[in-house]
């Protein structure tokens, strides 16, 4: 007599544990890979109420506190890979002081707590992919810039470059017990739901193309269904291992990005209104310099494993995400 229960377990898709997974970028990679058919188990910290709860089949909430350093043993026994999303979000505030220690503790400690769980824990984690930012790299030395950052570069010595360079040192503990790592440094991620994009479109609604500064820094992006599809790459490829930057292959100037986002959306009725800088300093103190910096990053090493974009040019991410919201 055939064992179904046998059958069921033989071709049940892996468990993928996720850090941050209420996030922008989380919330869309849990609907990729609950399509693709894996187990998804987020870790939260919000309350009991919602954390039994479950909008989706395959979908799963487990409990976690990085201050404490707590985890929910069954989630960590149960993965087969973790993906390591969380990090306090960098245009949420201002930089202050406390600010900053808020941003890097976020992503230490909860790169520290992976790595106390699955010493202390029996698992069956085969990799892990966490986040990392091109924050690492710090401004182009010239604009436009002829050579692109590659993974190889080392990291710059401000706040950002600091906080990626401690972020990618938290984790990379995993190696030593014979665990797969890859670390994806991600660039503007591109979508309607939040992040860059979602600003770049609100003074579009007014009919006003809103350029920062000259506009002519270098905006390295990357669509977010790319970004998702990078992360499942990163899941089942057991060829890739270390650093790899998730942006798409043509970087864009701030101009380009928000005209060809007005013309997508506008036409040809919008105005074109340039901020200064001194405007952007004001209101957004130190973390002007990001939002000023230009930045082009390489994509070659990605693209030479194999991984194919489905929007390799800011055309066809716009026109992807414009026409995915109507």
């Amino acid at each position: 007599m055939v064992n179904i229960n046998f059958i069921a377990e033989s071709i049940k898709m892996a468990t993928v544990l996720i850090t941050g997974g209420t996030g922008l970028i989380g919330k869309e990679l849990s609907k990729l890979l609950l399509q693709k058919g894996y187990e998804v188990i987020i870790l939260t910290r919000k309350t009991p109420a919602i954390v039994h709860g479950s909008s989706a089949i395959g979908l799963h909430y487990a409990e976690w506190n990085t201050g404490k350093q707590t985890i929910d043993a069954n989630a960590i026994q149960q993965a087969d890979f973790i993906v390591h999303l969380a990090g306090a979000g960098v245009a949420d505030k201002r930089w202050s002081a406390k600010r900053k220690k808020e941003i890097v503790d976020s992503r230490t400690q909860s790169s520290a707590l992976i790595i106390k769980s699955l010493k202390e824990l029996p698992n069956k984690v085969k990799a892990v992919i966490s986040a990392s930012a091109i924050g690492w790299y710090g401004a182009d030395p010239s604009i436009p810039n002829t050579k692109p950052f590659t993974e190889a570069d080392k990291p710059d010595t401000a706040f950002l470059g600091e906080t990626c360079r401690l972020w990618e040192e938290s984790i990379d503990p995993v190696t030593s017990m014979d665990i797969r790592l890859v670390k994806l440094r991600t660039g503007i991620a591109l979508s309607r739901e939040g992040g860059a994009l979602k600003e770049f479109i609100k003074p579009l609604r007014l009919g006003i193309a809103a350029i920062l500064g000259n506009g002519k820094q270098t905006i390295s992006w990357i669509h977010i269904d790319d970004l998702c599809r990078m992360y499942a790459e990163a899941i089942e490829n057991e060829t890739l291992s270390g650093v790899y930057n998730a942006v798409a292959p043509y970087p864009v100037d701030n101009k380009k990005l928000v005209l060809s986002l007005a013309r997508k959306m506008k036409g040809r009725f919008f105005i074109i209104l340039y901020v200064p800088s001194f405007i952007l300093k004001w209101k957004l103190g130190a973390m002007s310099i990001e939002v000023l910096k230009s930045a082009t990053v390489s994509a070659n090493k990605i693209r030479e494993s194999g991984f194919q974009f489905l929007c390799p040019t800011i055309e066809s991410a716009l026109e992807r995400e414009l026409v995915r919201s109507q």
